[in-house]
């Protein structure tokens, strides 16, 4: 059975073996946990291009020893042109989910990478950002051979993507890959190297971004080099929730942080006592139920928002949520999901720096669009708004939903856990599965990983509103689980669907555990 690695001088996790070598690279060359995880966000941004891109969002967080982390929110607004009127003009009732009308926000990560990295440089960071990105550099030019994910992928989504400018010449020129087969990406390979040479903001007020505004214009997306020219991340204090057995850190509005909080804070309040069990599968389920419930009632735009999301936090708001769960039967459901395709990927080094970090482009291969100029792929996050009046209509500068909430938790032990996953509408459960299993009922990371997992509603492409059990559980389990009212679906082994989950717990003594998922292509790279 795999089991939790371990080591001292520093380790990344990332769903690509790859990516987590380059981490591990910068910090075997004395680069701090921050510089690790841009030099991993660039790899993984040219060696798994389904499921993210320097063309999507980011979002950070960041923990030095003795203070609490720090986050960065690194996702675009919609762009000035991208109006209700816009699309209605266009004869659109609803923003398409692909092609160029859907490439309708900035793209957010690189500006996540531009605080990270004066963010590094305050922790004694000297590493130039050609370094960062030479591995990057290397796998766009000499090529990388395609996971299994991404052929199936490119394979199930080809009638709605081939029609996207850029998709079909980029990533299926000689039709859909086969496994193994080597992907060369030149034109991405010369814009990260341009951006290691002149720097990061060339993204967005330099040559890269009027070749990139000039593209997505040519065929119809509503943004423009002022979009670009306007865009910067933002440094920010996340969300956290106290528990028994320490204190839990996520991203602010306009993700679901406050809702994967809300889900350990009510389980944390359940009494449950041991784990994989009816209580803990059933007490999860029931808390997610509780917290996306508000979480649909409240979470957007942060400026747009009626509520602090702190107030779905407190002890009072907990208290009475938790006492609305019934531990013997399911709250009916369905429950309107939010899809999503990202990776995560943690990073911890000597000194006890700790970065949990989040990458997407929504959908996966987001928009379908590449500009040929630059190779960027772009995402379709923007086509999560709607067209309508509420709280998430389009509007310019907007910010859209976000499934992304990178983890971090700081222990009563002493010890610090850096944890997520890809996933969509999964995310908040699958985190919560980890953190449970590891931290409350002592589970080995790794384990905590591998063994099976749920996810109640919709995904993506899927109509069925069910709860998914991966069919590893025990048969008595989903007995259980089916006459407390759950109406459950089962689904292979070890499903995608299910995540692509990694962790790092850094242990009072240095000792570093960390973990990968076996459902992804990772790895787990250490010193």
């Amino acid at each position: 059975m795999l089991r939790s690695r371990t080591a001292l001088g520093g380790m990344i996790t990332a769903p690509h073996h790859l990516a987590a070598q380059a981490g591990r690279d910068i910090l075997r060359d004395g680069g701090n946990a921050v510089e690790a995880m841009i030099a991993a966000a660039a790899s993984i941004a040219v060696v798994y291009p389904h499921m993210n891109a320097i063309g999507g969002d980011g979002f950070w967080l960041i923990s030095e020893p003795g203070k609490d982390p720090v986050a960065i929110r690194a996702c675009g607004g919609a762009a000035g042109l991208a109006t209700p009127d816009f699309y209605r003009e266009q004869g659109k009732a609803a923003i398409p989910a692909r092609g160029p009308l859907a490439a309708l926000t900035v793209a957010g990560a690189i500006g996540g990478w531009i605080k990270a990295a004066e963010i590094a440089k305050g922790l004694g960071g000297t590493l130039p950002m050609a370094r960062l990105v030479a591995d990057a550099v290397h796998h766009a030019k000499t090529g990388v051979p395609v996971t299994k994910s991404q052929v199936e992928l490119t394979h199930s989504k080809m009638p709605e993507l081939k029609g996207s400018p850029g998709f079909v010449d980029t990533y299926a020129a000689n039709g859909v890959p086969a496994i193994g087969d080597v992907l060369k990406q030149p034109a991405l390979g010369a814009t990260l190297a341009h951006l290691g040479k002149v720097g990061l903001d060339d993204f967005y007020r330099g040559d890269v971004a009027r070749s990139n505004a000039n593209g997505l214009s040519a065929v119809g997306s509503p943004l423009r080099l002022s979009d670009f020219e306007t865009y910067h991340a933002k440094v920010t204090t996340p969300l956290s929730v106290k528990l028994a057995t320490g204190t839990v850190f996520n991203m602010v509005p306009p993700t679901q942080g406050a809702a994967s909080l809300m889900i350990l804070g009510l389980f944390d309040r359940l009494g449950v006592t041991s784990a994989d069990g009816f209580d803990h599968i059933h007490g999860l389920i029931e808390a997610t139920k509780r917290a996306f419930l508000k979480r649909d009632a409240h979470i957007g735009d942060p400026d747009r928002m009626t509520i602090d999301p702190v107030d779905l936090l407190t002890d009072a708001m907990l208290d009475a949520e938790a006492a609305k769960i019934n531990m013997g039967t399911a709250l009916p459901w369905p429950h309107v999901a939010k899809p999503g395709d990202t990776i995560w990927m943690g990073a911890v080094d000597a000194n006890g720096v700790a970065v949990s970090y989040i990458q997407s482009i929504f959908w996966e291969f987001g928009s379908g669009v590449v500009v040929p100029e630059t190779g960027v792929l772009f995402q379709n996050r923007g086509a999560s708004f709607t067209l309508h009046d509420g709280p998430n209509q389009l509007g310019p500068g907007r910010l859209p939903f976000h499934t992304l909430n990178p983890a971090l938790a700081k222990l009563n032990d002493g010890s610090v856990l850096t944890f997520g996953t890809m996933g969509g509408e999964g995310q908040p459960q699958t985190q919560s599965a980890i953190f449970t299993r590891n931290v409350m009922f002592g589970q080995d990371l790794q384990d905590a990983i591998t063994k099976p997992r749920w996810l109640l509603g919709k995904t993506w492409g899927d109509e069925t509103t069910s709860l998914k059990l991966e069919n590893r559980f025990d048969p008595a389990l989903i007995d259980q689980l089916e006459k407390a009212g759950h109406v459950v679906e089962l689904v292979g082994p070890h499903e995608d669907i299910m995540g692509h989950a990694g962790g790092i717990r850094l242990q009072p003594n240095g000792v570093m555990e960390g973990a990968t998922d076996p459902r992804a292509d990772g790895a787990v790279a250490a010193l």
